[in-house]
């Protein structure tokens, strides 16, 4: 679906862990592989998105209060909030550097509720001043038993597709990664491709990464009716990873040292 992404200034969590600078237009393209084990929130790296919606579809507010990191991990929170006006609140964070093309992955794990959408994606778009490109791992925990895929390219979706894991994203961690190349996108689920692109359009802009977790009360038919699910909703990334292209097997657990070992 569409993302409306705005940038305002970025309050912190705590000052020890949070903290960044207003963001307007995307920043220059990063060219530098990195992986992120979350044993401290790099200020550097990553926004985190706080005190506004992306439109009417959302029923929660983006809150630096519900981002935290426990043992090692990221924990984006989706939960009931003590502001009538925002009654829930729900968590994303982006990097403020662009990158185009190489490899995206991230091992984590998804909550199960209605109406709430767990996603690890690319995006850049008309608040950067550019065209809309996006590539998407979406967990629509209604159902953590199923993993949809699909891109946009300048505002239109394209190569759309649903596929299973197991076991639901619920109960185990899973990696999810994504190649991306000038002519063609992979992606992956524990090192098993499971959907690439076929032809048409794709993105070709560079483009931010995103983690975020969020919930509708209109896109029912998409992501289910939500009802107040009683209790802090949870997505928890173990590790999120960037592979410059080209530059190969960088670290143990990515789909690239996988693919050099069958070669």
């Amino acid at each position: 679906m569409k993302h409306q992404r705005k940038s305002i200034a970025n309050s912190a969590i705590a000052a020890s862990i949070f903290g960044g600078a207003l963001i307007g237009a995307a920043q220059a393209s990063a060219q530098d592989s990195f992986y992120d084990g979350f044993e401290r929130f790099d200020r550097s790296r990553w926004y985190v998105s706080d005190g506004w919606t992306n439109g009417d579809h959302q029923n929660c507010w983006w809150s630096k209060d519900a981002v935290d990191l426990r043992d090692g991990k990221l924990v984006l929170m989706l939960r009931a909030s003590d502001n009538d006006a925002r009654p829930y609140i729900c968590s994303e964070v982006q990097t403020k550097a662009t990158y185009q093309y190489g490899t995206f992955e991230a091992r984590l794990r998804s909550d199960r509720a209605s109406g709430v959408n767990a996603a690890l994606f690319s995006y850049i778009g008309e608040v950067h001043d550019k065209p809309h490109d996006e590539i998407d791992v979406e967990i629509l925990t209604r159902d953590p038993g199923k993993v949809s895929f699909n891109t946009f390219v300048d505002g239109k979706m394209h190569n759309g597709k649903t596929v299973p894991v197991s076991p639901p994203a619920d109960e185990a961690f899973h990696t999810y990664s994504v190649i991306w190349e000038p002519d063609r996108i992979r992606w992956f689920i524990d090192g098993e491709q499971v959907h690439e692109t076929a032809g048409g359009p794709l993105p070709n802009h560079a483009q931010k990464l995103f983690l975020s977790h969020w919930s509708s009360d209109t896109l029912t038919d998409w992501m289910g009716s939500f009802s107040d699910p009683g209790r802090a909703l949870e997505m928890e990334i173990d590790w999120i990873a960037w592979t410059a292209p080209g530059a190969g097997c960088q670290f143990d657990a990515s789909v690239l040292c996988a693919q050099a070992k069958a070669e």
